[in-house]
């Protein structure tokens, strides 16, 4: 423990290097995986033969879709975008090109999240706002969405999180961050400090995400009000 603590001085820079690096990568791609999720989440959820613009069929073709990317584990879909992420980003190496595949890889994870919250509203609440006349668009603007937001913001949270666990994996193509410091020193060098560095950071980063994003969550919460 004395000779870890000792020697962290010395990678300082590099592991704030790393940092940086993951977190630009994490917080765009968490972005544009919601700009995508959301809607197909809200599709999804008002489709269902029970929801409140039943479309089955629409429903089980979207739902395949979401489904068969969700089961491409993601250095499988990271590799595979490879040429297209050249094509979009200009480059397929380095912490830039890693938004597109991480967002491309979450926004079907964010779809089922969005789900999952939206179908924590009050049916009734929902009924008695459609017996009031209240049109789909405003079903969802105007009451689902406002009484999903707690578990909105809570999704949001475990999504950053996961989206940190695929930045990792990014760092096996060269894209950077702390889980490009952890393979190249941690690794392949047998530098186990390094390794252990790297995993103290992303533990304390999920845990300010979870703890903050939670603290959100509460206070905006009507029911704890």
């Amino acid at each position: 423990m004395q000779e870890l603590i000792s020697d962290l001085p010395n990678w300082i820079d590099i592991l704030l290097k790393g940092l940086i690096q993951t977190l630009q990568m994490v917080i765009p791609s968490t972005i544009f995986a919601y700009i995508m999720g959301l809607p197909l989440g809200i599709l999804i959820t008002i489709t269902k033969p029970d929801g409140i613009k039943s479309k089955p069929v629409f429903n089980s073709i979207l739902g395949w879709v979401i489904n068969m990317m969700r089961s491409i584990p993601f250095i499988i879909l990271l590799v595979a975008l490879i040429p297209t992420t050249k094509q979009v980003m200009g480059t397929s190496i380095g912490t830039k090109s890693m938004i597109f595949p991480l967002f491309i890889g979450l926004s079907p994870f964010v779809a089922r999240m969005v789900e999952t919250s939206l179908e924590e509203v009050d049916a009734g609440l929902i009924e008695a706002s459609r017996a009031m006349g209240a049109t789909t668009l405003q079903l969802v603007t105007k009451v689902i969405i406002p009484e999903a937001i707690p578990s909105l913001i809570r999704g949001f949270s475990i999504s950053m999180i996961t989206i940190i666990g695929y930045s990792a994996l990014a760092g096996t193509v060269g894209g950077g961050g702390l889980g490009d410091i952890a393979i190249m020193y941690g690794y392949r060098r047998y530098q186990t400090n390094v390794m252990i560095y790297t995993i103290v950071i992303l533990v304390l980063v999920v845990q300010i995400i979870q703890s903050t994003f939670n603290l959100i969550a509460r206070k905006i919460d009507k029911r704890n009000k």
